[in-house]
């Protein structure tokens, strides 16, 4: 993530520093390296959880579930060859049978979300993107909306 705020006034130092928890870090969205192919799935598994196609490049897959709150992976292909990790919350019925799922939210806007409700959950999850991001699977960006747009 893009943390190099160090004091220097290098004039090739555009990064700042966005800190979970901040609305500035909803804006945070995890970008894939490499499009997801059935040979790299399990390189995203996440705590015993593997992607599972929705439908034509678009996977999901558990992030954390309890009675009262849950969010999922959405994996999917943006505009070009992008692709990027985000979050939505499932309506589930029964134990485990998802029937439905949210509009995607960036990922930092899904962090937030669960820190409110877990913060341990949230920074375990934290670290999983962060070892994907130190094993070049993926990096975080800003994304910015056009001015009024909403989530």
């Amino acid at each position: 993530m893009a943390d190099n705020n160090n004091g220097n006034n290098n004039n090739n130092d555009d990064e700042v520093s966005v800190v979970p928890g901040t609305k500035e870090f909803e804006k945070m969205l995890f970008k894939l390296n490499k499009p997801v192919t059935e040979d790299n799935l399990g390189d995203l598994d996440y705590n015993g959880n593997r992607l599972e196609p929705v439908q034509d490049d678009l996977y999901a897959m558990p992030a954390y579930v309890a009675n009262d709150f849950n969010l999922f992976f959405i994996v999917s292909q943006l505009v070009e060859d992008d692709w990027v990790m985000a979050f939505s919350h499932a309506t589930i019925e029964g134990e485990s049978n998802v029937t439905d799922l949210s509009e995607p939210m960036t990922t930092g806007k899904g962090l937030n979300e669960l820190g409110s409700k877990s913060p341990a959950d949230a920074n375990q999850l934290l670290k999983y993107f962060n070892t994907l991001a130190e094993a070049n699977r993926g990096e975080w960006r800003m994304v910015e909306r056009p001015d009024g747009a909403e989530d």
